[in-house]
């Protein structure tokens, strides 16, 4: 658990164990609402077994990540700060891991200085499309009004798999837990930079291995006839989509994920 500070006013909080010899790093790359809790339970423990490492941090906006509330939290910025950490931890073979706009930030750095072995992008792949502003922009007003636990109500059923819909039912639904947020909170800023994201990525200019992974179960993202679409724009490129999974897979089911994640870094290390 530490501290990579930018200046007075902004820090990014992160969690690095590095890989054995030879091993490599595996850096984790949130989605809006994320945390760095995702993958340091179950996920960076089985990285460890096989002698890799990772990298989990939180975005500026995100927990325990002090930004200046004056900043406009842009993709721009997001990937200007993952470019900078990674430099920071001087890490070598990496392998950039992106949950949702998270993959978008990873890909992004590729062109912006960082060198990596591979890409993983996890119900990543989308267009740009009135149906796609519309939910962005909807869920940037929505958290005005009940926070990030109120999006995550509202999404749940139309992006997650019924056996994670029924392990987060207890806790879920409560207007207790629905706390508004001003412009200027960290989330709010971070959302609205999602609204305003431009989705024009030239995926086509990626020349690294990539591994795709999409869940059955998310029907908001995950528009088949785009994603075929795009993927083959993409040369070195393996998808896998999984049944059992929607939209949060390294959430939804660590172990499965892991599984993929981890025989993908395999095929790395062989080539």
């Amino acid at each position: 658990m530490s501290i990579f500070k930018i200046d007075d006013e902004n820090e990014i909080y992160y969690e690095y164990l590095p890989p054995k010899d030879g091993g490599c790093t595996c850096v984790f790359v949130n989605a809006l609402t994320g945390d760095v809790s995702a993958w340091n339970g179950s996920i960076g423990e089985n990285l460890i077994k096989n002698f890799d490492g990772y990298l989990a941090y939180n975005f500026r906006g995100q927990a325990k990540s002090k930004f200046e509330p004056s900043l406009n939290l842009s993709a721009e910025l997001i990937v200007k700060d993952l470019v900078n950490l990674i430099n920071f931890l001087e890490l070598k073979n990496i392998v950039l891991v992106g949950l949702s706009v998270g993959g978008l930030y990873a890909a992004m750095s590729l062109f912006d200085g960082v060198q990596a072995k591979g890409l993983v992008l996890i119900n990543t792949l989308r267009k740009p499309s009135e149906r796609l502003n519309w939910i962005n922009n909807a869920m940037a007003n929505a958290v005005k009004f009940g926070g990030t636990q109120l999006i995550i109500d509202m999404t749940l059923p139309v992006i997650a798999s019924p056996k994670f819909l029924s392990k987060m039912r207890e806790n879920a639904l409560k207007y207790e837990n629905y706390l508004g947020l001003d412009d200027y909170n960290g989330v709010s800023k971070l959302m609205h930079g999602g609204y305003t994201t431009n989705w024009n990525f030239d995926w086509s200019k990626l020349d690294l291995p990539v591994l795709i992974m999409t869940g059955h179960h998310d029907k908001v993202f995950r528009i088949e006839e785009d994603i075929n679409d795009l993927i083959k724009k993409i040369q070195n490129v393996r998808r896998i989509d999984i049944s059992e999974c929607g939209h949060l897979i390294p959430l939804e089911d660590p172990e499965l994920f892991s599984y993929h994640l981890n025989g993908f870094i395999g095929s790395i290390k062989k080539q």
